[in-house]
């Protein structure tokens, strides 16, 4: 029985086991697309992957080949702590969100060989009958067969702030929300349903819109900051050393003498401490914010946080709780 005949062969008694099971295998767990967090290797390379690191283990080299070694050991040290904080940092970040993801997993009640019963959210499939009551999550798009004055909060997908009443057999509105149906990422105000659910995961509205916010996050301005004066540093010490190297060579110096000045000069000019203390001070807001119940999955994102003057948001409840109250009061004259 494939999923095409798992979903006929449902009956008054709901999806078997059997047929969720199958289900299951085709359309794969209910959640939204998502980036997995990074092996530990590539997150070890994204974190060296800095222009300034680069430029350090440079210097290293040609502070051995020079044969400085205390130098040498000072500019790679300085490489591999500065890669190891954020590296640290980013790995212990990622693997707080998925075990706190797990601690909140959500469940929904589905009507399965007979029962209704509790199940994960994930393993909610198309055919599933759940139910809905005051305060429960949406599971899945569903169509609905039963309503009982039934409230829902749409914020998450139409930033509307009130309620909006859902009822039985109105059609699905292409490319927008249906008063008949129900969707991922509301939730439940008041009344009580039954939905026939028709997707799930990255097929509903809620996972389309989560399919965009997955993909790579832009350059912050710190980073792109740290790359463009790496790439001024890299250039104007090339250009230093090609200029002392050729004025050397024009003064009829020994050319091993004017190559080495020129490496010298390099290396002097290589600002070593920079990644270092720039990790260092990221890394020290990470843990203040730690402090505060705060997870910082990338360091950088701290700078642009911290240049915040102004946030402006609605109150519609995509960020706030859209909920206006009464803080305080003043009389006429002026008392509390």
């Amino acid at each position: 029985m494939d999923a095409q005949e798992a979903l006929v062969a449902e009956t008054s008694v709901g999806l078997s086991s059997r047929a969720a099971e199958l289900l299951f295998k085709s359309f794969g767990p209910n959640e939204p697309a998502r980036r997995g967090p990074p092996s530990p290797l590539r997150q070890l390379v994204s974190s060296l992957a800095n222009p300034l690191l680069g430029i350090l283990c440079i210097a290293a080299v040609a502070s051995a080949l020079l044969g400085e070694a205390v130098n040498a050991i000072i500019v790679t040290a300085m490489v591999v702590l500065s890669g190891a904080i954020d590296f640290a940092q980013t790995f212990r970040s990622a693997r707080a969100v998925e075990h706190l993801r797990d601690r909140v997993a959500a469940t929904a009640t589905a009507f399965r060989d007979g029962h209704w019963v509790e199940i994960p959210r994930r393993m909610v499939v198309p055919g599933d009958r759940i139910r809905l009551a005051a305060g429960d999550l949406v599971a899945a798009d569903a169509r609905l067969v039963k309503a009982t004055n039934l409230h829902l909060m749409e914020a998450a997908l139409t930033g509307e702030s009130l309620p909006v009443q859902k009822q039985v057999g109105d059609p699905e509105v292409v490319g927008g929300v249906s008063t008949g149906w129900v969707y991922t990422g509301t939730s439940v105000a008041s009344g009580s349903a039954e939905a026939e659910v028709e997707r799930t995961g990255p097929r509903t509205l809620f996972g389309e819109i989560a399919a965009r916010l997955a993909e790579r996050p832009p350059e912050s301005e710190f980073e792109r900051g740290i790359r463009e004066f790496g790439l001024f540093i890299t250039r104007t010490i090339l250009f230093l050393v090609l200029f002392i190297l050729v004025v050397s060579l024009g003064m009829h110096r020994p050319p091993l003498q004017s190559v080495l000045f020129a490496v010298a000069l390099a290396v002097g000019l290589t600002p070593d401490f920079l990644p270092m203390i720039s990790t260092v001070t990221l890394a020290s807001g990470a843990l203040r914010m730690a402090r505060a119940k705060v997870i910082v999955k990338h360091l950088p994102a701290i700078q642009n946080l911290g240049s915040i003057d102004v946030l402006c948001s609605d109150k519609t409840g995509t960020i706030t709780r859209g909920q206006v109250s009464v803080d305080t009061a003043v009389d006429g004259e002026g008392a509390h």
